[in-house]
């Protein structure tokens, strides 16, 4: 009895042997598929962004129509301004041809609240090159009546209010930087066209890295989008009209002394900057200053690198 139990383990231990080895082994995990390479991400271009471009204003020469006009908004019994994501109303309709969608830039005219010169040719100057504008920003129409238009405020540099210029929108060319290198503080003359730091675009007397400033050449000169202009002060000049001992720089009580005088043409150039332009009219250009080695004054000179 005992004998065929153990026949039987063998048996049933060689059958499962058998089976084990009928059965077919698993198939070995299937390789990963290959995974495509991503692209190599494209360089970034360096540029001023939209803000900068959009509400730098502009200096012109020529008359800008001022037949269409911001009238009213919402809320306009307490609203004075309009900013990003209110709604103005605007002196054109239907019958004037206006549509739902149509966007326009918003400006205004500009004036220095404190016209008091800051070198003695700046008025003159100023007149040159024409009206100064500022950019408030852009607006988009949402609904059309016959005589008048609902518009969006859909991008702001400040607050818009009632009288402000509407100019059919126009897409503003936006330049690239130029390669960084090293700042030449007394970088030899360029032998191009020279002219002036008229203004800023908020009337103050002095700029820094990133500040808008008015200099006056322009299309009529040759100058273009994405140029750069080079900003220097001669030592010993004295335009500006702030009250100053003459020949200060080098009779200066109490701190040394030269025994003779030496004029602009004697001495090194000053370079305290460089600015790319953003925007040209016939005598004027728009230049955003990109590297400031120290304040840059109405009255520093300019020339086109």
């Amino acid at each position: 009895m005992r004998m065929n139990a153990v026949g039987l383990c063998f048996a049933i231990l060689a059958g499962a042997g058998l089976c084990a080895a009928q059965t077919e082994p698993a198939p070995a995990p299937a390789a990963p598929a290959p995974v495509a390479a991503e692209p190599a991400a494209a360089p970034a271009v360096h540029q001023p962004d939209y803000s900068t471009v959009y509400c730098s204003g502009f200096v012109t020469d020529q008359l800008v129509p001022e037949d269409m006009h911001v009238i009213s908004g919402e809320q306009s019994t307490y609203k004075t301004t309009f900013t990003s994501g209110d709604y103005v109303y605007i002196n054109r309709g239907e019958s004037q041809g206006v549509k739902a969608g149509d966007e326009f830039l918003v400006l205004r005219r500009s004036k220095d609240p404190m016209p008091l010169p800051w070198f003695k040719w700046q008025k003159k100057l100023m007149r040159a090159m024409g009206t100064p504008y500022e950019d408030q920003g852009r607006i988009q129409v949402v609904q059309v009546k016959e005589k008048i238009s609902i518009a969006k405020v859909i991008f702001s540099c400040g607050a818009m209010q009632r009288g402000d210029i509407i100019r059919p929108f126009e897409a503003r060319p936006v330049p690239t930087y130029k390669e960084p290198a090293a700042f030449d503080h007394f970088a030899p003359k360029s032998g191009k066209e020279v002219a002036m730091v008229v203004t800023t675009s908020m009337f103050q007397p002095s700029a820094g890295r990133n500040d808008v400033v008015y200099v006056n050449l322009g299309s009529n000169q040759g100058v273009k989008v994405g140029e750069y202009f080079r900003v220097f002060r001669y030592q010993g000049t004295r335009n500006e009209t702030v009250p100053q001992e003459e020949n200060y720089h080098f009779k200066l009580y109490g701190f040394g002394g030269t025994r003779e005088e030496y004029g602009p043409e004697d001495l090194p150039r000053e370079v305290l900057g460089e600015g790319i332009v953003l925007n040209v009219t016939r005598n004027s250009s728009v230049v955003l200053i990109t590297v400031a080695s120290s304040e840059i004054y109405d009255g520093d000179y300019v020339e086109i690198e």
